[in-house]
């Protein structure tokens, strides 16, 4: 009896691995993946922005790590959300062709607002061929750049970082200078320039973790592409000065299209206004 038991206990054991395994691939290998949602509160957001939604999508490692296949399944996500703002955050493609491409097939979503991006890292030997593309598909880069939005009395920036492997003291200072005017959203490509710096602004969002791409259940995470351990490689976290960082799992996969336990998605914010 104690045999047949422990058989069926082992059993089910297994089934319950093998579930929770085929989920984490089901999820990883899946278009768009899955679309984190945060609710962002502040009593300095404008009341005309009161309620807006904000799409954050980066690193897409179009084609050869995120397929034609699959960038069409992104876009019709997007639509269907709706945005009043779509932020990139980096590391694009992995061809030079692609990259026209990429941003004509982005262009379709049409945000309310605008579509504002930064460079990542993979963008550092193609840049003037990404800025071009850009512009001539309605995308405001943001190099060490601030858009202000809003009215005078209650404006809001975007404001984006050109490298943010480096500290760069005067993009910081002009950022840090905002804090008593508006609302700021900060796009850098990598979390940690929010903790290195000390940036003061509402919201930091960030990239180019990927969340690991590979966790054995958020238990131990190989590669996490960050200085700081568990502490910024995915979702909402706070750095030491009090700054909210938000950190995608990006889109595609870097190196190899596999993804395990970390699934690729699209961060969707709400901005609410509160009254104090």
């Amino acid at each position: 009896m104690k045999r047949r038991t422990s058989w069926l206990l082992s059993i089910m054991l297994s089934a319950a691995v093998m579930l929770l395994i085929s989920s984490c691939a089901t999820l990883s290998s899946s278009g768009v993946g899955r679309i984190k949602e945060y609710g962002i509160e502040s009593a300095r957001i404008p009341v005309d922005y009161d309620g807006c939604r904000v799409a954050f999508v980066s690193d897409i490692h179009y084609p050869s790590l995120f397929t034609p296949k699959r960038l069409k399944r992104l876009v019709a996500a997007l639509e269907e959300m709706r945005p009043d703002f779509l932020l990139l955050g980096g590391d694009y493609v992995t061809h030079d062709d692609s990259i026209r491409s990429l941003f004509s097939a982005l262009e379709c979503v049409q945000p309310r607002y605008g579509t504002y991006a930064v460079l990542g890292n993979h963008e550092r030997r193609n840049s003037p061929q990404i800025a071009q593309a850009m512009e001539m598909h309605g995308v405001v880069l943001l190099a060490d750049s601030i858009a202000r939005l809003g009215t005078d009395e209650e404006p809001l920036f975007i404001a984006g970082i050109r490298d943010s492997f480096s500290c760069d003291s005067a993009m910081l200072q002009r950022v840090n200078d905002l804090e008593d005017k508006g609302f700021v959203i900060l796009l850098a490509h990598t979390p940690d320039y929010a903790e290195r710096s000390s940036v003061n602004a509402d919201v930091v969002l960030s990239g180019h973790t990927h969340g690991g791409q590979v966790s054995f259940f958020g238990l131990y995470t190989p590669v996490k592409n960050t200085q700081y351990g568990n502490r910024f490689l995915s979702g909402r976290n706070v750095s030491t000065v009090g700054t909210t960082v938000i950190t995608t799992n990006g889109v595609g996969t870097s190196r190899k299209k596999v993804r395990f336990c970390a699934p690729s998605e699209v961060v969707l914010l709400t901005l609410k206004k509160v009254v104090r």
